[in-house]
């Protein structure tokens, strides 16, 4: 069975990220948020309206409402919002959108985008489009915190190679090809174990394209945003074009 994006890697989503520290995720982007940004500071044990970009299938926007945010869950992917849908909701709205053509019926106070979502637009002028509509709705003052994969961890890390990953019933060859100007083609080949010992298999295709940070920063900038700082990634390092991923965090001017 085969499928482009995440439409059957949907259903195996969190099974096979279940070694990301979601809760660590959550308590870094919310940490930079509370430095960085006013906005986030609590009113009444709360704080203001947060948008996850790329949101999958909700995890962090589900411990981003714990700590007490009111979220807005985007993403392109019905299937992945779908199994986002099947959660507990913790007050967490989902919308299906292509972040390129975000277009809420407010203002938020901060965004964030995890786990290089950032890195699935397919050029600069993609780029450019969605730091616009990500500004447009931002208050002024809000941060924008988000991770994005380097061109070295592209070409280096994922490179031409192959990873297998097993969690319970389920198996995911993952293979890459890497390709010119930070492109990385990803094939998941997914066996789904059945009672009988019968695999069921899935395939699925997605490509993720990694840019310089300086074009992230004046890419950022040029929407409107001042780059408060860049960091490798969970860290409070200075971040650069060695590490494998980097997180921004940006404030809307």
């Amino acid at each position: 069975m085969r499928s482009e994006g995440y439409g059957d890697f949907a259903r195996f989503y969190d099974v096979l990220t279940g070694d990301v520290r979601y809760p660590a995720l959550a308590e870094y982007y919310h940490g930079l948020i509370k430095e960085f940004s006013a906005l986030a500071e609590s009113v009444s044990g709360g704080f203001g309206i947060l948008l996850d970009l790329a949101c999958g299938t909700g995890t962090l926007s589900l411990l981003m409402a714990e700590r007490g945010w009111n979220v807005i869950g985007a993403d392109a992917s019905p299937e992945m919002l779908g199994a986002a849908a099947g959660k507990p909701s913790n007050g967490v709205a989902y919308i299906c959108q292509d972040m390129r053509e975000l277009d809420l019926y407010g203002t938020v106070d901060a965004a964030v985008c995890s786990l290089d979502g950032l890195n699935h637009l397919p050029g600069e002028a993609a780029l450019s489009k969605t730091f616009n509509r990500v500004s447009l709705f931002m208050n002024a003052g809000g941060a924008f915190v988000f991770d994005v994969n380097t061109i070295f961890k592209h070409k280096s890390v994922l490179g031409d190679n192959v990873f297998v990953k097993r969690s319970g019933g389920v198996y995911c060859v993952w293979s890459n090809r890497y390709k010119n100007n930070g492109v990385v083609d990803i094939t998941l080949d997914i066996f789904n174990e059945r009672e009988n010992g019968v695999y069921d298999r899935y395939t699925e295709k997605i490509r993720e394209k990694a840019y310089p940070l300086g074009l992230i920063r004046a890419v950022s900038e040029e929407a409107g945003f001042e780059v408060k700082a860049v960091y490798d990634f969970m860290t409070r390092d200075e971040g650069g074009e060695n590490c494998e991923k980097a997180a921004f965090v940006c404030v809307k001017k």
